[in-house]
């Protein structure tokens, strides 16, 4: 493909001349002999086209899918503007290599064609697709070298965003995303993250670790739709973890780390169709403890930070107006000062890049093998928490550890517990705290295995298999719960703690989980148990429930109808009510609140008290209830109590999965380890 011709741009590159100029600058003032001293290249999305009407998204995550008729340009230090996308029906998001000669690039040759990853000279010669039938293939990064022990010398891959998986995220919204990487050629693509909601943004930093924007919709304090976080991986998909902490907004994403030793990140509360906020940093050294708002009060929204060679960096900026299109400026994260360099009122500038060589990152070995189908995790101290609630968990606390399976709803699936689905925008106040349905996904155990009176535990799990963990209580309930994780073919990760300062060094002792054999958490998918309300719960709320709660103004009503599968009883547990099960009016809300049976009131009335835990807003020790059922009913027994329990923790589902799980449903908390049995 010939590139298309040069020409003067219609808008000129604005910089202040009344400016002081910039260190090691870039672009020089702005005298109309002066030149920029490297090309840039960028998006640019037409204007007034249906763009700015895709919906915000206020109540969904993460943001639209834009870039339909988007192209990539170039802008020369003499100001010519070159589009290098003729051909394509749209183009978006771009990478530049390491030596500046070639762009990677997201586009579409037709209209109807999905996003695929291409790669093209720095002039927009010599285009050739990367990927094919992966989905929608978007956010192309370059990646380092990559090699393993057994290799005969490094490679080159890149790493690229997909909905390859085919699966629903969490919520329900649209297809989940995760991160993918293949080689230049297109060959040996593998999925590095397993989240069952989206992960998005990849930047390599100069240490070899790749940055995301990871949606985290199971993180309850931050409402209903979780929140979007940042994180750190490997290349090769291993050790991911938080890189960032929960300051600030509760969406960040679009990272870029500077070359003087800062993130700079997109961060809002709602996004509209471009994903555009505030701007916000922190530092490499200190992620957790240094952020900082950037653009505090800025009249307008900004876009796609990219990083240039003295500190600053290249972001788009709008207006916060449905008028006002993004252009291209120049912005200091340090002291805050932004200068024009380029705007086309005609288009939304955007993804801008400079065209110039760069420091190739290190480059990473990998211990991942896919001849082997699991990975092990071990833990060296669970009561090591949060700094704020490490002095709550006292010895003796955990119990056990539950470990969960998550199974995506696939999107040819037809939804098979559509209660669920009526329940994903509904929230509750508990306390000042908030509550919510547990998404589309459905859960299943694993197993449950003993913690060591240490705090730690050792644990072999199937490999490329998104897991919660969950550390219980002597009466099975979930004291604290932790995000999607999961483990690489032959990979050994280990953690200090339980939501732990990632600053802190381990203690020097060899903790009594790793003086034997891991427990082999191995189970064939088809003997995983599940638990739902249908199958488990509504059995037992027949039996046990119905002669006290069978309408006639009962709270909550539990009748059964005649087919014993009704909806009317979940609905009644898990639906808003118009007040209190306790005399105090600040705990209103639900019955159940899906993943926490400790705060949810059904579980108070058959404990008897308030099993919520000091962390909790609705701890309040002393209070007590009528044991339900009364004790002229027939009681539960502790299995039933937990059957409850479990059903909760896991979710609150309708239904689980029935030919997966239905043969090995048993008595709730009889599934161990096979090296526990």
């Amino acid at each position: 493909m010939r590139p298309a011709p040069a020409r003067r741009s219609p808008v000129a590159v604005f910089v202040m001349a009344a400016l002081p100029a910039w260190p090691c600058a870039v672009w020089s003032a702005g005298d109309p002999a002066t030149r920029i001293e490297s090309p840039i290249v960028f998006v640019q999305i037409p204007a007034g086209s249906f763009v700015e009407k895709l919906p915000g998204r206020a109540q969904g995550m993460p943001r639209a899918g834009y870039g339909e008729g988007g192209r990539i340009v170039r802008l020369d230090p003499d100001g010519g503007l070159q589009v290098l996308t003729e051909g394509f029906s749209s183009a978006c998001e771009l990478d530049v290599s390491f030596d500046a000669r070639r762009i990677l690039f997201a586009a579409k040759r037709e209209t109807h064609n999905p996003w695929n990853i291409w790669e093209m000279n720095a002039d927009g010669s010599d285009a050739r697709q990367i990927t094919k039938e992966l989905g929608n293939c978007r956010s192309p990064a370059y990646q380092s070298t990559l090699y393993t022990i057994v290799s005969t010398e490094p490679w080159y891959q890149i790493m690229f965003v997909s909905d390859a998986a085919g699966a629903m995220n969490e919520y329900g919204t649209g297809l989940a995303t995760s991160l993918y990487s293949c080689r230049l050629d297109g060959s040996e693509v593998r999925r590095l993250t397993m989240n069952l909601s989206d992960d998005t943004d990849p930047f390599l930093m100069d240490d070899g670790r790749v940055l995301l924007a990871s949606w985290q919709r199971m993180d309850l304090r931050r409402g209903p739709l979780g929140r979007m976080a940042l994180f750190g991986v490997n290349t090769d998909g291993t050790d991911y973890a938080l890189f960032c902490g929960d300051q600030g907004r509760r969406i960040k994403h679009m990272p870029c780390a500077t070359t003087d030793g800062l993130v700079v990140f997109i961060e809002a509360d709602e996004l509209g169709w471009d994903g555009a906020g505030q701007l916000a940093s922190v530092t490499v050294r200190r992620p957790l403890y240094s952020y900082r708002q950037v653009t505090r009060g800025e009249p307008g929204l900004f876009h796609s930070p990219s990083p240039l060679r003295d500190g600053t960096v290249l972001v788009s900026f709008r207006k916060a107006i449905a008028t006002h299109t993004h252009g291209i400026y120049r912005l200091d994260p340090r002291g805050g000062r932004k200068d024009p360099v380029f705007d086309d009122p005609k288009f939304h500038d955007m993804h801008a890049k400079v065209l110039a060589p760069r420091s190739r990152p290190d480059g990473r070995s990998s211990v991942v093998n896919e001849k082997y189908s699991t990975g092990k995790l071990y833990c060296l101290n669970a009561y090591q928490t949060d700094p704020a609630l490490t002095p709550q968990m006292r010895p003796g606390m955990i119990r056990r550890l539950r470990v969960i399976e998550g199974v995506p709803e696939p999107a040819d699936m037809e939804v098979t517990h559509p209660s669920d689905s009526s329940l994903a925008d509904t929230r509750v106040d508990v306390g000042g705290s908030e509550s919510y349905s547990a998404g589309i996904a459905v859960k299943r155990l694993l197993s449950v295995v003993p913690v060591e009176e240490d705090g730690s535990f050792h644990i072999e799990v199937p490999a490329d298999t998104p897991i919660q963990l969950q550390t219980l209580d002597a009466n099975g309930m979930a004291l604290r719960t932790c995000g999607w994780i999961w483990v690489k073919h032959r990979e050994q990760r280990g953690c200090i703690g339980c939501h732990e300062d990632p600053e802190l060094t381990p203690e020097n002792r060899f903790v009594d989980a790793l003086k034997r054999p891991a427990n082999k958490l191995t189970l064939p998918a088809k003997k995983r148990r599940t638990v739902d309300f249908r199958r488990d719960v509504m059995p037992i709320i027949v039996k046990k429930c119905t002669a006290c709660h069978a309408g006639q103004g009962a709270r909550p009503d539990l009748r059964a109808e005649p087919t014993g599968q009704s909806n009317l009883a979940y609905h009644s547990l898990t639906t808003p009510i118009s007040s209190s099960l306790v005399s105090s009016e600040r705990v209103k809300g639900r019955y159940v609140y899906p993943g926490q049976a400790r705060t949810s009131p059904l579980i108070w009335r058959i404990h008897g008290r308030n099993t919520s835990r000091p962390w909790d807003e609705s701890c309040r020790p002393e209070e007590t209830f009528p044991v339900c059922p009364p004790p002229e009913a027939i009681l539960l027994t502790e299995d039933e109590k937990l059957t409850f329990v479990e059903w909760i923790d896991l979710g609150a589902h309708w239904s689980g999965i029935p030919e997966l799980g239905e043969s090995s449903a048993g008595a709730a908390g009889n599934i161990e380890s096979e090296s526990v049995k």
